[in-house]
């Protein structure tokens, strides 16, 4: 499903703004840093889905760009059968982010997809968006020209933010086999939350602040779903699921406005509590970004704050573009992640049976997993809301402001090195820092949870139930 909530500076007392969110997948999640890579004039790449997707398809490959772009990612291995490894976006060298939005299509766009649809999926979408566009109208257009080229290969309809430092998109793309999608801009005064991606009225033509394919109205007039005598287009209505803002996106728009009406206006602490609020993170957030949406000295200082779980009990920690590494914990491992319960770390079947090997280096997989001890920390909190959950939540704000206070000077040690000419000392100080509070965070997970573990059993309250307790969500 996903949740994404766009900031305009005109809302943040530092005037810079933000795009938020997090993955909504039952599956593994890691952090991916992916470097510049340049392509041969007739590469390819592979898209859509396969026959044995929920919503049915067939692979098909369409051109590669001749270079992709140095990228921050969180990548997963499941969702609704579509081939892996998934993305739900990130941010690239341009200061380019992509959010990938859940957005349900009507049932009528549903029932009439083509059980051999063809052309990117979803994550598709997000990850060609994030390796090309240069700006977040780019990515619109980009998306565009995929789907009027090559079609839209779905699981019931999706949507993106995409964002740059200037601006910010919505762009929803439709069930259905017909080409269908709509953007519309955000601005510097917008608040938006997506979850579903939705977009109500919109002219009966494009202009700067809306945009849609020249079919887009006349194929809902051609089917008999709307009548332009009835008043304006309203795309929720139409095309969507009808419901409107959901009750957690009108809640978190309505929170978030008031603290723009303050007088310090919405500090990256509060972007933070967006996201991490139990009213709506829980289990089934696979991961927690934000995306602090600048244009720094260098490209290399581009950067963003990654939680590896929900970050109801994780922290959010930095991550730079100009890195070279982030700890294996942050890597792929078995764990949650889908066809490994049935792979070895073992290559004695390999011949008969090459996919019985697991995919993840045996490397990494002796080491510790941070999804999987945040995790572990997460339900333990969980069975005492009243003392545990707000005792976790506080150590982990109490990290983040720490780390907000040292991000400038050592955003600025860099830049000063790379000023100098010294490429390769100012990633050694962005990766030591970046890693140190990664490190230092996931000793801290396991110090918290061993604790939490110990008290709930000399108090004989763990939950031995099968029925898991959690926060009360608005979603």
């Amino acid at each position: 499903m996903s949740y994404g909530i766009y900031i305009g500076r005109s809302h943040t007392g530092t005037s810079i703004p933000y795009l938020a969110g997090y993955g909504d997948e039952p599956s593994s999640h890691w952090l991916t840093l992916e470097p510049v890579r340049t392509h041969a004039s007739d590469a390819t790449v592979t898209v859509g889905v396969t026959p044995q997707a929920d919503m049915p398809g067939h692979l098909t490959q369409i051109p590669q760009a001749p270079r992709t772009a140095r990228s921050l990612r969180v990548e997963y291995s499941y969702y609704l059968g579509v081939p892996a490894p998934l993305t739900n976006g990130g941010l690239n060298e341009y200061g380019v982010a992509v959010r990938d939005i859940w957005s349900t299509s009507s049932e009528a766009l549903i029932a009439m997809t083509p059980k051999n649809q063809t052309g990117p999926n979803y994550s598709d979408l997000a990850r060609i968006v994030v390796q090309r566009a240069l700006t977040a109208r780019e990515g619109v257009d980009l998306i565009a020209t995929l789907i009027a080229e090559h079609g839209y290969s779905t699981y019931g309809g999706n949507s993106h933010i995409i964002a740059d430092p200037d601006e910010a998109w919505v762009v929803i793309e439709f069930a259905g086999g017909l080409g269908l999608w709509v953007a519309e801009r955000l601005g510097p005064d917008s608040i938006r939350a997506s979850r579903p991606g939705y977009i109500a009225e919109i002219p009966d033509a494009p202009t700067d602040d809306f945009l849609f394919p020249a079919h887009f109205i006349q194929t809902a007039c051609d089917h008999g779903w709307y009548d332009p005598a009835t008043g304006p287009f309203n795309v929720n209505r139409i095309y969507g699921d009808g419901k409107g803002r959901w009750e957690g996106v009108d809640w978190i728009e309505q929170e978030m406005h008031r603290r723009a009406g303050t007088p310090e206006k919405i500090s990256l602490e509060d972007v933070f509590w967006s996201i991490s609020t139990p009213r709506l993170t829980g289990d089934t957030a696979g991961y927690g970004q934000v995306v602090p949406l600048e244009h720094p000295a260098h490209p290399e200082l581009r950067m963003m704050y990654h939680a590896p779980i929900g970050p109801v009990t994780a922290p959010l920690m930095p991550v730079w573009l100009g890195q070279t590494s982030v700890p294996d914990a942050y890597a792929r491992h078995r764990y949650l992640t889908d066809g490994e319960s049935a792979r070895f770390l073992d290559r004695r079947k390999e011949a008969k049976s090459p996919d019985t090997v697991s995919r993840v280096p045996q490397g990494i997989e002796s080491g510790e997993s941070a999804v999987y001890a945040f995790k572990q920390l997460m339900h333990l909190a969980f069975q005492r809301q009243d003392t545990i959950l707000p005792e976790v939540d506080t150590h982990w704000r109490n990290l983040e402001a720490r780390i907000a206070e040292a991000v400038p000077n050592v955003t600025r040690t860099a830049q000063l090195l790379l000023e100098a000419g010294e490429p390769s000392l100012a990633a050694q100080v962005l990766t030591d820092f970046s890693e140190k509070w990664l490190n230092l965070a996931l000793a801290d997970c396991k110090a918290l949870a061993a604790a939490a573990h110990a008290r709930l059993r000399a108090a004989r309250e763990l939950n031995l139930t099968t029925k898991p307790l959690a926060p009360p969500q608005l979603w």
